[in-house]
């Protein structure tokens, strides 16, 4: 039987054009397993459609959602205002069990306010969280928080680790992640009040393979599967990251020109180095997962192209079909 997304058509900064274009990229990749359905403004949303000729389109289904929540929007204002957006019906179609998943580009804390909203948590999960793939030597590896909770105590910690090891078990077929707290010193005892009191908490849970603190500069070298952190520390981190790749590739060019390198061989380079750069592209990953809610939620980014988007549904379906919501939930009940 095909899983069904619930899609947010009006998500994201080239809605609603890449979201259709990008959910019939998902359906071509899957069409045996999945059905797409869009919520948008209808006539808006069939018009997208019609340019593709995919009105009637198998697999691929519309709802209407008259109500459109802007990307600079107030969340709290927005999802309780706007009570037939698509942010707002696609997450009550997860609820009521009409639609499997619900995937969106659009306004982050819209969509996980609507998800804390409509879905609710996970039973003794405090603060879901939003999680980033961060590419490593050996592959990559998942970091939560990235900005969901700037504000932590040390249990919030603990639990994002338990939800990161289940995605990464689950998702990425990973046998006992290992953990580890990003820190500024790997020896026990470092960091601040906080991270002391997590180093502590994570050493002393036994379903946890803790290996200690993880230095910033270790994270890409793969010191561990799962590395937790609070979302103000997660959001700077993942935003150098972003900015770093970028610059050096400018920085390599500015270089190059001024040693005198030809064109063509230039071309060359920057060619391999993207090749390697590609890595660190969102596009790859299509979105984030919001562990902790009970529903499948992945958030992509405000400027994902038509490929991202089609990843970003797919990663939804993924969720659904490694049955990650219940596992966690199994991880903080266990039989």
């Amino acid at each position: 039987m095909a899983l069904r997304v619930a899609v947010d058509a009006m998500g994201g900064d080239a809605a609603p054009a890449v979201v259709v274009e990008g959910a019939l990229q998902a359906l071509d990749a899957a069409p045996e397993r999945l059905e797409v359905q869009l919520y948008g403004p209808r006539a808006i949303v069939e018009a997208e459609l019609e340019k593709r000729r995919a009105l009637g389109r198998e697999g691929l289904l519309l709802s209407d959602a008259p109500d459109v929540i802007g990307m600079a929007e107030s969340p709290a204002t927005a999802v309780k205002t706007k009570l037939r957006s698509s942010i707002h019906l696609g997450l009550q179609a997860v609820a009521r069990g009409e639609a499997d998943a619900f995937a969106s580009a659009g306004n982050t804390g819209a969509v996980m306010a609507a998800a804390l909203f409509i879905l609710g948590r996970l039973p003794e999960v405090a603060r879901p969280s939003v999680v980033g793939f961060f590419p490593t030597t050996r592959g990559r590896c998942l970091v939560l928080d990235i900005g969901t909770n700037v504000d932590c105590k040390p249990e919030h910690l603990l639990q994002f680790a338990r939800m990161g090891v289940v995605f990464v078990e689950r998702v990425w077929q990973v046998e006992r992640p290992v953990v580890g707290l990003l820190n500024v010193g790997e020896e026990p005892g470092k960091g601040n009040a906080l991270t002391k009191a997590a180093y502590e908490l994570l050493q002393a849970a036994p379903d946890l393979n803790f290996r200690g603190n993880v230095e910033g500069r270790d994270l890409m070298h793969h010191a561990a599967d799962v590395v937790v952190c609070d979302g103000f520390v997660g959001n700077v981190m993942l935003k150098v990251g972003e900015s770093m790749v970028t610059a050096f590739v400018e920085m390599l060019r500015q270089e190059m020109q001024a040693r005198g390198i030809d064109a063509v061989q230039q071309r060359q380079v920057l060619g391999l180095l993207r090749g390697v750069l590609r890595r660190f592209d969102y596009e790859e990953y299509g979105g984030a997962p919001l562990l902790g809610v009970n529903g499948a939620v992945v958030i992509g980014h405000g400027s994902s192209s038509a490929r991202a988007i089609a990843r970003m549904i797919l990663a939804a379906a993924e969720l659904v079909e490694q049955d990650v919501v219940r596992s966690i939930a199994e991880a903080f009940h266990p039989a």
